[in-house]
């Protein structure tokens, strides 16, 4: 059986430290918005046969540095910019259709920065209601401590999720937002499946402490969850080679599985056992 639960400080101290660096970058750098939440332009291009993004990078980087593009059907170009003016559309559209013969742009619209600020706060308020009805559901189907603990140990990821893209400095747009919600759907699921297991053990283990009940029911399914890691893991490094137009959703979501496989393993259980374990001294103290 594994000693996960005596080692409760170690796993706190290196999360700790990262979101300590994450919270010092946050504080120093901030985040990088996209172009979802800072407000610019989006033109997309269809060049009407295969060709090379690189290529078209070199000559949209003249014009806008800030650029984000992604690859469209293979025969098309989305290029985002929050610093794109009228004059530096027209040159960078008109050395790209010259270079790029039969190309032309098909789309081309503003997000004005109120738009971009809307959206920042509705997703915002996505994850917290989320979160929220996540602690209301663990809630009723185990109990109120094993909610509190789950939902700790999604604030864990989203956090560490924060701190690899303000350390690194990557582009924080709607994909974005939509990968923290899919990593908290991952993870709590990971959660729940230990935290059943726990509560199934209770009816077997009733002499053991929580410590035991805990260390056991994570051992059980530790095997599951690193299984279940690998196969999305390989999965999301597929897309994020073979499908370019996607690498914004899949880089948050390997920081995030990843995490959330740790969290569920050596946040969440940790932190049913402190609940567990408070409670029961609070409990011996009123009855002295």
């Amino acid at each position: 059986m594994l000693r996960i639960i005596e080692k409760t400080k170690i796993w706190f101290a290196i999360s700790g430290i990262i979101i300590l660096i994450g919270m010092v970058s946050l504080a120093t750098k901030g985040l990088d918005y996209g172009l979802d939440f800072k407000g610019g332009t989006v033109i997309e291009i269809n060049m009407n046969k295969s060709f090379d993004k690189d290529q078209v990078d070199e000559i949209v980087k003249k014009y806008a540095p800030d650029y984000q593009s992604n690859k469209v059907n293979n025969t098309s170009i989305e290029i985002k910019s929050a610093n794109l003016t009228n004059e530096g559309i027209n040159s960078m559209v008109k050395e790209i259709t010259t270079t790029f013969k039969g190309s032309a742009v098909t789309n081309q619209e503003n997000i004005g920065a109120s738009i971009g600020k809307e959206t920042r706060n509705k997703a915002v308020q996505a994850v917290i209601i989320a979160a929220v009805a996540m602690l209301i559901y663990v809630g009723i189907r185990f109990e109120f401590k094993f909610g509190v603990a789950a939902i700790l140990s999604l604030v864990h990821d989203v956090l560490i999720m924060l701190t690899v893209y303000s350390v690194f400095q990557i582009p924080v747009d709607s994909m974005f937002i939509a990968a923290i919600l899919t990593v908290i759907g991952y993870s709590i699921n990971d959660t729940i499946v230990v935290f059943d297991r726990i509560r199934e053990n209770q009816k077997y283990m009733r002499k053991s402490n929580v410590t035991e009940l805990a260390d056991a029911s994570i051992t059980q399914t530790m095997t599951r969850s690193i299984n279940t890691v690998v196969t999305v893991l390989i999965t999301l490094i597929s897309v994020y080679i073979f499908v370019p137009s996607l690498d914004n959703f899949a880089k948050p979501l390997l920081v995030g599985i990843i995490s959330g496989c740790y969290s569920s393993i050596f946040i969440a259980s940790p932190f049913w056992v402190i609940f567990k374990n408070h409670s029961a001294k609070k409990k011996l103290a009123i009855s002295k």
